[in-house]
């Protein structure tokens, strides 16, 4: 992994809040500070602002309250979907945002040949969408972010909708490129397991309007194995967090 400067804060919310047009108050006084090179992943019930979180501190929403600090010059997004043009190769698909920056064509072809094998596809770069698996899809929408180098990369339950043999291979492979490219990570996840596998620290949100309520250090060490999933000191640190996360929901008042 890439080392940072131990006080380097990559991903910043302080105060922010977001309430929509209609009325809707989705998030409240959210105070959180990344530390560059951190993974920290972010785990609520459905509706409590994770998703909005993660698209106010991309630019893709804009706050109505707080501050958000992050270079937005270079962040990477991965969806829920992996938003693959349906018209477009794998290669053309993985060239894509780098393309958009004006990335020379034989730059970016490099480029995107070097991140399609770094996430297991190679061979498949002339294939389009519809004929890949979901979890093939999901390493082509990594590998488009990864061809800009994001300092800060967030994502949003990119693996959500994957069976389970498929999301853990996925989430294996992303600890892999996490420790090879040495990014900041914020992952949105309603699977606890998942969040404690991936992440140096899990932050607990309360339903909506959503708030951190509680933050984990979870000291694993990387490389993280599949095994680490049946290590009695990880179950009891998913039930520890399981129980923060029920407490949240015992003392939630009326959704606003």
């Amino acid at each position: 992994m890439t080392d940072h400067p131990q006080d380097q804060i990559a991903l910043e919310f302080d105060d922010v809040s977001m309430r929509f047009p209609d009325g809707t108050q989705a998030l409240a006084d959210i105070a959180l500070r990344i530390r560059a090179g951190e993974f920290v992943s972010i785990v609520g019930p459905s509706g409590c602002g994770k998703s909005t979180l993660t698209r106010i501190a991309s630019g893709l929403l804009p706050h109505t309250g707080g501050t958000v600090r992050v270079d937005r010059n270079n962040v990477g997004f991965t969806f829920q979907d992996a938003t693959l043009l349906p018209w477009r190769k794998i290669q053309g698909n993985v060239e894509l945002l780098m393309e958009l920056r004006g990335v020379p064509a034989s730059t970016r072809a490099a480029i995107a040949r070097e991140q399609i094998e770094l996430v297991g596809l190679k061979g498949f770069e002339n294939h389009y969408p519809k004929r890949l698996s979901g979890g093939m899809r999901m390493r082509a929408s990594l590998a488009r972010s990864l061809a800009l180098d994001p300092s800060v990369f967030m994502f949003d339950e990119p693996f959500g909708a994957l069976d389970e043999i498929t999301r853990e291979r996925l989430i294996d492979e992303l600890v892999d490129l996490y420790m090879r490219k040495g990014f900041t990570g914020l992952f949105i996840t309603h699977s606890i397991p998942e969040a404690v596998y991936l992440s140096t620290r899990v932050a607990v949100m309360s339903a909506r309007p959503g708030r951190i309520t509680e933050t984990f250090e979870i000291d694993f060490p990387y490389p993280r194995r599949p095994e680490l999933r049946f290590d009695p000191r990880f179950v009891e640190t998913c039930n520890t967090i399981s129980s923060a996360l029920r407490a949240t929901l015992e003392t939630a008042g009326p959704a606003q």
